[in-house]
């Protein structure tokens, strides 16, 4: 005979009971200082967005229009020949009837040659500072302290007192408008990549390395599979700095890239602007080559940027 069984029902609380339970949200009120704070914000914001704006309302007007109508703030005669003029989709009698420059922009060109360089500074210039970081960091060697202290002491060189002697041994070496030349006085490395590296490793527990050490991994093998690993987020901070470096060059290439088929951009777009056949520079089509110059490394921060700043401030694992 099986006695029936009874079940004791579970106490639901009631929805205002758990509402009231949760504590109230309370509401910022706004105060003098955090107003200002918004404004000063916004104020700084516009100041930065603008010229993008005006760079973009400039490509989509005409020449023409731009002449009698300078200080609108919206596109004058809206257009898309300056773009079309930029990728090179237009005749000669197009461009001139258009009010553009007398020669073609071999924008694909210039482009790839600017992404060739950067890249190549890029890759050699991080992988070479991450090396000799290390060895500023870890190492024990004579004369540690005296070499990083000179490398230091480079930060404070201007480039410019370095350009001529670079160009006299690019020149002696017959590398004049030739991709190596324009890479190798930046490939290797430079004093603030160094400095920033080594400050990342020497933050990182020597535990870690001596480990790897008594498992049978040499030096070598330690950075390439460990602090490699482990400097992720400042190398990739590091190589985002120096692409935006390296694309934004102007004076070097200036110098070494004279010829057509290794001229980066920034050259371009300089040459670009000089050539004036009705007396004034096409604007719209300048405007709209810079625009699209500068659109990579605008995509680039934007995804990385967090990254970025999150990166600077980091100086070890804790």
């Amino acid at each position: 005979m099986t006695m029936p069984t009874t079940t004791t029902p579970v106490p639901v609380a009631e929805p205002d009971v758990v509402a009231e339970t949760r504590p109230p949200r309370e509401r910022v009120r706004p105060t003098a200082g955090r107003v200002l704070a918004w404004i000063g914000l916004i104020t700084v914001l516009l100041v930065t967005v603008f010229p993008f704006y005006w760079m973009l309302r400039t490509s989509l007007s005409t020449n023409s229009a731009l002449a009698t109508d300078p200080g609108n703030l919206l596109p004058a005669g809206l257009t898309l020949d300056a773009y079309r003029r930029v990728f090179g989709l237009t005749s000669l009698e197009e461009n001139l009837a258009q009010g553009g420059a007398g020669s073609a922009l071999n924008f694909w060109v210039y482009l790839r040659n600017s992404v060739i360089v950067s890249t190549a500074i890029t890759l050699g210039q991080v992988f070479f500072s991450a090396m000799a970081a290390y060895a500023f960091a870890r190492l024990r060697w004579p004369g540690r302290n005296v070499v990083f202290a000179v490398f230091l002491a480079a930060l404070m060189v201007p480039g410019i007192f370095t350009a001529i002697p670079n160009f006299v041994l690019m020149k002696d070496l017959g590398l004049l408008n030739t991709y190596a030349g324009l890479v190798l006085p930046t490939f290797f490395m430079t004093p603030f990549a160094i400095f920033f590296l080594r400050q990342f490793f020497l933050g990182i527990p020597r535990e870690i390395e001596e480990a790897a050490l008594i498992d049978g991994a040499g030096r070598l093998r330690v950075f390439l599979r460990v602090i490699l690993p482990m400097a992720s987020a400042p190398i990739t901070t590091l190589a985002v700095l120096t692409y935006i470096t390296a694309w934004n060059e102007y004076f070097w290439p200036l110098l070494v890239g004279q010829e057509e088929s290794v001229r980066v951009l920034t050259v371009a777009l300089g040459i670009f602007r000089s050539q004036t056949p009705f007396g004034t520079p096409d604007w719209s089509g300048l405007m709209a080559a810079t625009l699209v110059a500068a659109l990579p490394i605008v995509v680039l921060f934007v995804v990385l940027g967090r990254r970025i700043v999150n990166s600077i401030g980091f100086s070890g694992i804790k």
